[in-house]
This record gives structure tokens, C-alpha cells and sequence, in this order.
């Protein structure tokens, strides 16, 4: 597929959207009132007003890259894993991705991704449609359009996860735990997660980690025992929740994502790892893992302050990441840097990756004039397989579900 048809696609395609926008608006209003008001108050821009548009190359290449890093980190425990094996893989891992005319870029790898029951939501709304009466195009997650239940694949997914830890005993009690959960900016999506639990048989709380309460046999949360903590937390390392990690460790409850999850795959510096070749054919990585992960991961290095001078005459060529930071928390792109806040990063743990500027997709939102919006992907990933694929439109330097005509979007593949 010609890179310029799809830019033409992305960039052109607004009488034609692409998207049923009223099979999502029954598919919202069927949450209820109550959740769909709380929608329209809290995050309005959550859903973009156009799909994005992938090549099947484009598809092709993320796949790769996420098979490569399987690869390099699958015999990988690290301090955080030693002594954890046989327990859980880890749900909703989100690889984000750069799209543009020189490929596929891994920006970053999550192991808290946010949003997959939004665009699961948003997936299961929109029906089969074809391009212009000729192209067929189809939402994601592959080349075609999913037959998979993903409501079902979440709670398999779920379930397994209670399952490599304790085997065939029912999975009877979810906590989705979070930071003040009710004023999360994506706490709807919370709510989704409980009632699709509740459909499945298992009891769903929506808790603060200090609703938690430690006893002698693990955690409780409203007096029920908690058999497996959905966790959203940003506290990688659970170091200001010493009771959950605590019964982690004991394997008293059921931890995903959980500290060892983070260290394997969504700490910073394995960016700098998945770039550099000569360390892959040390480790013994494929040739074919190899050259995935040359071509689809941005070179990353660790910065080092002894470097200032040279950091700071090369800054635009760079994008500056904290190795602990999330959700673009104290990213900077190096051309908008100030030297203030260049000398803070020379003095903290931070990460620089070349730049890999990300798609573009001209949006019309209602009332307002056509624009052009920024785009990345996500691919949500369980045990190295994509589960779904999804797009976010935004303004500015990162996401942010703020811009009009923004926010997670349909990726349709176009073959």
C-alpha cells in the first residue's frame, strides 16, 4: 500500500468518515444514563471524531517489533522477578507507536494501559465498511475484522491470570485499585471494567489502595477477601503501598500489571537495550529480532550529565523521558527545551530517544473548523499477542483527551 494514499486518507478523508457515529452514541447511551452523563461531564473529547487509517505493512511492522521484544525480555526476570516465577504475565500491555512515511517508531512500552475497555466499547459499535465502494477496509485488531469476543478475551485473559497462580479455584473477587479512583480522569472506564466483571460472576471493587485492609490471610476491601488486584497505579514499584506489595510478595493476592511486569518491559532504559544491536547479539537475540527492533525502535540512551555539553548541542534531534516518569508526566521534546529545564534533566534519570514524529489526521469537529491532529497507536498486548489496536488523536506535545475532535480512535486497516 503507497504511503501517500494512506497520508491522503489520513489527510483529506472528512466527508467520508469512516466511523458510525451513531452506532457509538446507542452503544453510550446503552451504559446508562448515569455513566453516559458522567461521559459527557468528565471527558467529553475521550472519543475522536474520525478513524485512523494503517497500512497492513504498517501492521505488520508493529507486529515484529512486538514479537521482537518478546523475545529479548521473555528469559529476562531481573531483581524484581527473582524468586516470582510461575505467576501471572501481566494484562493490557500497550505498545505505542509512532506511525509515519518511514515506518512503524516503538515509542514506549506500558504495563498500566489505560483505555482498552473505551476502545473496546468503541470497536464493538462499528460496523464493516468499505472506502469509497471499492477499498475494503476494516477495523483493527488484524487485516480483518476481529471475530474475537473481547469482552470474553478480557475475562479469559483475567481468569488465566488467577489461573497460572492458583489453578482451577474459581476467580471469585476483582479490586481495580487506583489513586482517588473517582476523580481519575478515565474513571468511566473503571466502571465498565466492574460491570463487565459482574457480568462474568466476579465480584468488582473500585478502590483506593487504602481501602485495602491487610490481615493475617491477605487483603480485604468491604470485608470480602480481594483474590486479584487489577492494578492502574503509577507507583511502579508499590514503594507508598508497602501492604499491597507486601501480599504480593506473600503471593497472597494476585498482582497485574506488578513491579516485576514494569521492570521487565516498560522501565525506560530497556529502550536503550531493544536499540542497540551489539547488546541484542550479546544477549543472543535473533537476527530477526535484531533487525525488528533496529528498524522500528528509535535510538534511545541513557543520559548522562557528563555529556551536558554534548546533549544540549544535539537537543533537537531528541525527545528527553524520565525513566520512572508515566503518561508524559516531565517529557519534553529537546527543540522546546529551556536551559532551566535542560540542566533539571541533566540532573535526573532520564532517557533520550531520536526523534520519531508521529502521523498526522485531519479532523472536522462539529462547529469548528477542519484540523490537522497528531496521532499515535497503541497495541494492547496479552501473553505477546495483540488483543486490539487503537489510535489517539491530540494536540500539543502528548496525549492528553482534551482536544475537540480528539481522543482514542477506530485504526482501520486498509488493504
Amino acid at each position: 500500500m503507497d504511503h501517500d494514499f494512506i497520508a491522503h486518507l489520513n489527510g483529506e478523508c472528512l466527508d467520508w468518515a469512516g466511523m458510525d457515529g451513531e452506532a457509538l452514541q446507542q452503544a453510550l447511551h446503552a451504559q446508562g444514563d448515569d455513566w453516559y452523563g458522567l461521559v459527557k461531564e468528565r471527558c467529553p473529547h475521550v472519543f475522536a471524531a474520525a478513524p485512523v487509517f494503517i497500512t497492513e505493512m504498517q501492521l505488520q511492522q508493529m507486529k515484529a517489533v512486538i514479537a521482537a521484544v518478546e523475545e529479548v525480555v521473555q528469559d529476562e526476570k531481573g531483581e524484581e522477578g527473582r524468586g516470582m516465577e510461575g505467576t501471572c504475565l501481566g494484562v493490557f500491555y500497550g505498545y505505542d507507536f509512532h506511525l509515519n512515511e518511514q515506518g512503524a517508531h516503538l515509542i514506549e512500552v506500558n504495563t498500566n494501559a489505560g483505555g482498552a475497555f473505551l476502545n473496546a466499547l468503541l470497536l464493538d459499535s462499528q460496523r464493516e465498511a468499505t472506502l469509497y465502494g471499492a477499498v475494503p477496509v476494516h477495523a483493527s485488531t488484524s487485516s480483518v475484522r476481529t471475530e474475537i469476543d473481547l469482552e470474553q478475551a478480557f475475562i479469559e485473559m483475567f481468569r488465566n491470570e488467577w489461573r497460572l497462580v492458583h489453578g482451577a479455584v474459581p476467580l471469585k473477587t476483582i479490586a481495580i485499585v487506583d489513586e482517588q479512583p473517582e476523580a481519575q480522569y478515565l474513571y468511566p472506564e473503571f466502571l465498565l471494567a466492574q460491570k463487565m466483571f459482574g457480568r462474568a460472576g466476579i465480584a468488582a471493587f473500585i478502590a483506593d489502595p487504602s481501602a485495602l485492609q491487610a490481615r493475617d490471610d491477605g487483603l480485604y476491601c468491604e470485608g470480602q477477601r480481594v483474590d486479584l488486584v487489577y492494578n492502574r497505579l503509577t507507583d511502579f514499584s508499590l514503594q507508598q503501598y508497602p501492604h499491597l506489595r507486601s501480599a504480593w510478595e506473600k503471593r497472597q493476592v494476585v498482582l497485574t500489571p506488578n513491579p516485576a511486569h514494569h521492570q521487565q518491559y516498560a522501565d525506560k532504559r530497556k529502550l536503550a537495550l531493544f536499540s542497540d544491536p551489539a547488546a541484542l547479539r550479546a544477549q543472543g537475540v535473533s537476527q530477526t529480532g535484531i533487525d525488528a527492533l533496529s528498524a522500528g525502535v528509535p535510538q534511545t540512551k541513557i543520559v548522562d550529565s557528563a555529556d551536558a555539553a554534548q546533549w544540549w548541542a544535539e537537543r533537537k534531534q531528541w525527545f528527553f523521558k524520565p525513566v520512572s516518569g508515566y503518561g508524559s508526566k516531565g517529557a519534553y521534546r529537546g527543540d522546546k527545551l529551556t536551559k532551566r529545564v535542560f540542566e533539571e534533566i541533566m540532573q535526573a534519570d532520564y532517557i533520550a530517544q531520536r526523534l520519531a514524529l508521529p502521523g498526522e489526521r485531519k479532523v472536522c469537529p462539529a462547529g469548528l473548523e477542519p484540523q490537522l491532529l497528531k496521532y499515535d497507536v497503541r497495541c494492547y498486548v496479552y501473553d505477546g499477542s495483540i488483543q486490539l489496536i487503537a489510535a489517539r488523536l491530540y494536540q500539543g506535545q502528548t496525549t492528553n483527551f482534551r482536544t475537540p475532535g480528539g481522543g482514542v480512535a477506530l485504526v482501520r486497516v486498509v488493504e
